[in-house]
């Protein structure tokens, strides 16, 4: 399987993502469907926690703690090209 490493990962305001591929590729992923969705990122609704986003190590997703991580591929399937 080839996956969709992420370069660059952005907090916007209102809970979406800009979130840049290493394919130059960039997608705004809006994440109030998955808090609404999963009570593990209820937290995120915490903007200063929210704004802590950063890209994990190799590329493979996105983290905010130990706790709280998005893979490449939810963004990549499900963010919207920009």
């Amino acid at each position: 399987m080839n996956f969709h490493k992420i370069k660059f990962v952005k907090p916007l305001e209102n809970m979406v993502l800009e979130v840049v591929f290493e394919s130059g590729e960039k997608k705004k992923y809006d994440m109030k469907i998955l808090i609404k969705k999963n009570e593990a990122f209820k937290y995120l609704r915490n903007k200063n926690l929210f704004n802590k986003v950063k890209v994990d190590l190799g590329g493979y997703g996105i983290i905010w703690n130990d706790d709280l991580d998005l893979s490449s591929e939810e963004i990549w399937k499900n963010g919207i090209i920009i």
